[in-house]
């Protein structure tokens, strides 16, 4: 019973991740069409891979027993970053292009660096701690970068920039998989899910305060929303990552 209730909340983790993760394809079908990455930011495609790598990493079998589904869910996630990546650095401008290779570089640099110190040095229960703290701090990060698009909610009276399903789906896949990871006694999945659906929540909540408003439209506003953008894009990921 406990292992059917597990496998069935990953499952729902995987699905509800598998969304998030396609959902910047609206914004990279404008850039391929466009030929151009606009004002769009490259920072949040080369840190989801960093998540997605990690937790990937981490739910191998000789890493920690049971989560093949976090494996399975982050490791296309990667896949579907390192697309994203690289029709990011296709069509950016070379100050552009040039920072997310460099970004790039250090997300490949600090996998890396985790998979030696893992194999090498560490054995055992010590390298599930070890991969599991780096995982669940990254996943953290993920899950808290949309606060900034809440705090342009709450301040402009508009849920224009943050879509309900959007915020109903980070509210399912941290739900899941903090569920997922209560059963499973790993904390190393519960806690940093476990703050992704508070958060989830909180998103819903702002959204059903002012779904009805249309709020304030100047400048100020404007500016706001262009320096959120790149948040909710990074926040859409992981949910990324979820393990996420």
């Amino acid at each position: 019973m406990v292992n059917a209730a597990h496998f069935f909340f990953g499952v729902i983790g995987n699905a509800s991740g598998l969304f998030l993760f396609l959902a910047p394809t609206i914004t990279f079908k404008r850039i391929i069409k466009n030929k151009s990455t606009e004002q769009f930011s490259g920072v949040p495609y080369p840190m989801t891979l960093l998540n997605c790598l990690l937790s990937t990493w981490y739910g191998l079998p000789f890493v920690s027993p049971n989560n093949i589904l976090v494996v399975i869910i982050n490791g296309t996630g990667a896949l579907i970053e390192i697309v994203y990546v690289i029709i990011f650095i296709t069509y950016a401008p070379p100050k552009e292009r040039n920072k997310t290779l460099g970004l790039f570089s250090f997300v490949i640099a600090v996998f890396a660096i985790v998979v030696v110190i893992s194999l090498i040095a560490l054995h055992g229960n010590i390298r599930m701690v070890f991969c599991g703290m780096v995982a669940a701090v990254f996943s953290i990060i993920m899950y808290g970068s949309p606060l900034s698009i809440m705090k342009l909610v709450i301040k402009t009276k508009s849920v224009e920039f943050m879509p309900f399903y959007l915020s109903l789906f980070v509210f399912i896949c941290g739900t899941s998989w903090f569920i997922y990871g209560l059963i499973g006694h790993d904390p190393y999945l519960a806690v940093p899910n476990g703050i992704g659906s508070a958060l989830g929540t909180a998103q819903l909540i702002l959204y059903f305060m002012y779904r009805g408003n249309k709020g304030v439209s100047n400048e100020e506003t404007k500016a706001a929303t262009e320096e959120a953008a790149d948040t909710m894009e990074m926040g859409v990921a992981k949910a990324t990552s979820s393990e996420q």
